[in-house]
């Protein structure tokens, strides 16, 4: 594993994830999450939905190959129902592209335009920082449970120690997403899972008056 691998999936990487509760915001304001045991479910599902695309996305852009950039893109578009979770993919593409040009210098940056998807953002990035399709498809897949976990530790005041613990039993549902979905993207296989309420929780944030995170 390269050492860029841990850079790219640390949350102190300035790239603006730690603003973002991946809707689990949301989903403490509703009742949905509540304890550990309801952020498990919340967690499972999200890696198997959200984590499971943006794992293929950034597995795919990581090719190398510019061309076909745009068609990613568009295909992130396709695969984000809620307008507000596709303006929050946007904003995180742009700051994570941000860090990246700095920290890996490349003259393709360009061809990235102004405003990509996050996870395609997170694929050039992998393969500029030199690490392979299943490693980006493993960071993608890891910052789609952690970043709603460090979330609802301020949110619920839950044991730090537990949700690390919850993780590391995530761990190898992580790796099997990343080994799964790291070469199939590659051949342009592109999943599709739905999840509806997830989609919800994001609108439903966006209109609220009061929030902590910005997602």
């Amino acid at each position: 594993m390269h050492a860029a691998t841990l850079l790219l999936a640390d949350g102190r990487f300035p790239a603006g994830g730690h603003a973002h509760s991946g809707g689990l915001e949301a989903a403490v304001a509703d009742g949905s999450v509540r304890d550990m045991d309801t952020l498990r479910l919340f967690l499972r599902g999200r890696l198997r939905t959200t984590g499971l695309v943006t794992a293929a996305l950034a597995a795919a852009a990581c090719d190398g190959d510019p061309s076909r950039w745009a068609m990613l893109d568009a295909e992130a578009d396709a695969r984000t129902p809620s307008p507000a979770q596709r303006e929050t993919s946007r904003r995180q593409g742009r700051a994570l592209l941000r860090a990246a040009r700095l920290a890996w210098p490349d003259a393709l940056w360009h061809a990235l335009g102004h405003a990509p998807h996050h996870p395609i953002v997170l694929g050039v990035a992998a393969a500029a920082a030199g690490c392979t399709p299943p490693e980006a498809a493993r960071i993608a897949a890891y910052q789609s449970v952690t970043g709603p976990a460090s979330a609802a530790v301020r949110l619920l005041a839950l044991d730090p120690l537990r949700v690390s613990a919850l993780l590391a039993v995530l761990a190898a549902e992580i790796d099997d997403i990343a080994s799964r979905v790291g070469e199939a993207a590659l051949a342009g296989e592109l999943p599709y899972p739905g999840a509806p309420a997830l989609d919800l929780l994001a609108e439903t944030h966006a209109r609220a008056e009061a929030r902590l995170f910005a997602s």
